[in-house]
């Protein structure tokens, strides 16, 4: 037995040094990227696996047709980067081979498609998600999901700590003997403070009096424990916007909650957490195709869909048919992002007018909706139809008037 303990120990001293190193890595000051200032903005098109090829596509298709000044301008460059298909992960033992991850840092930012991530007992070997080390790797340590449906009341903001959690060790678990496995969940009082404070600074920017903590520190005393402390210590620099906490549970409930839903506006948590909270948000929106979601660090940012890469999808013939609007929405974050908000609202309107309010268009997944490529076309339509603003504005009144 003793062995079995001293195996697990060494293993866990590992881990614990590493995540160290990490927290004083992260006490070193840096300043986010200033995107006016670039001569050019070079976007990465990292096409995934799986759908994600496909509605990558659709979405860089849009993406360009929204930038083409500034693309014929030379101001944005765009870059394909392949690579991050699930053979050749597996063919090279890696959760992104290193010569991507040398291309991902010779962008700015990146659109990235869904990635298959390895199941254990599948065929494929024990690497991390491709998702989990982009983000390690890059430090995009806030994920922010939003998720808005006017004719329900909601407008939500998610903000989901990325580079913590229960997921940053997930492939790093230890198997004590035959009979014991053990996972690590990792809060640490600078992972927890950065986006507790960005969620806060966008409260403040954006006219919010409220913010929405969301942990099981009741019960997981320790790590949530912390991420609790540090939001309440941070709430007090921000005189004026309200912190109130949700346990995961409830608050799960509560985004079901028709009398009680549209209160909440900027909500911040744990990794896990933020995971399965903006799943249902976005199933509440429309399903897990209708949501993007933005990666943001200091030097780089990522915007991607939420969902995964559906090989089911592939191997039944139908990935023609997958729901582009996740990827669109992504594409229309990044241009927010990168300092061209009216282009980044013109995507936002033209998606909203297609889902969730006129709807000649319905995308099913199978030969009983539209194609992905099909429905793209129908975004673009409404994005250069002189009266998208106006005609938008008109349902969003509607609503409101019902």
């Amino acid at each position: 037995m003793s062995d079995i303990v001293n195996a697990a120990k060494e293993k866990f001293e590992v881990i614990l040094t590493e995540q160290l190193a990490r927290v004083e890595e992260m006490k070193k000051s840096a300043n986010f990227t200033d995107y006016a200032s670039l001569d050019v903005i070079k976007v990465g098109v990292c096409f995934g696996d799986g759908i994600g090829e496909i509605i990558s596509k659709h979405a860089e298709t849009v993406l360009r047709h929204v930038l083409k000044d500034l693309v014929d301008a030379g101001k944005i460059e765009f870059k394909h980067i392949d690579g991050l298909t699930i053979e050749n992960r597996a063919a090279k033992n890696a959760a992104i081979p290193e010569d991507v991850l040398a291309e991902l840092k010779e962008c700015h930012v990146i659109l990235k498609g869904p990635t298959t991530t390895p199941q254990k007992g599948d065929e494929w070997p024990n690497i991390e998600s491709a998702n989990v080390a982009m983000r390690r790797y890059l430090d995009l340590f806030a994920n922010v999901r939003p998720v808005k449906i006017p004719q329900l009341g909601i407008d939500w903001t998610f903000f989901r700590e990325n580079t913590e959690g229960a997921y940053v060790l997930g492939s790093r678990g230890v198997d004590v003997g035959d009979d014991i496995s053990i996972d690590f969940k990792v809060i640490t009082e600078q992972g927890a403070e950065r986006i507790c404070r960005m969620a806060f600074d966008y409260a403040k920017n954006n006219g919010y009096d409220r913010v929405t903590v969301v942990t099981k520190s009741n019960v997981v005393k320790t790590t949530d424990g912390r991420f609790s402390q540090v939001a309440h210590r941070v709430a007090k620099d921000y005189p004026g916007i309200n912190l109130d906490e949700w346990y995961i549970d409830i608050m799960t409930a509560k985004l079901l909650d028709e009398a009680r839903r549209s209160d909440f506006k900027v909500m911040v948590m744990p990794n896990l957490y933020g995971d399965i909270l903006t799943d249902e948000a976005a199933q509440i929106q429309g399903g897990v195709g209708t949501a993007g979601s933005a990666n943001i660090g200091k030097k780089w940012a990522m915007f991607e869909a939420i969902h995964g890469s559906a090989p089911r999808m592939v191997t039944e013939g139908r990935a023609q048919f997958a729901d582009p609007c996740s990827m669109i929405k992504a594409s229309a974050m990044l241009c927010r992002h990168i300092g061209y908000p009216e282009q980044g609202e013109k995507i936002e309107m033209a998606l909203e007018l297609c889902g969730q309010f006129e709807k000649k268009m319905k995308i099913t997944g199978r030969d009983t909706g539209v194609t992905g490529e099909e429905y793209t076309q129908y975004v673009l339509g409404w994005v250069d139809n002189p009266d998208l603003k106006s005609t938008w504005e008109a349902e969003v009144d509607k609503v409101k008037g019902a």
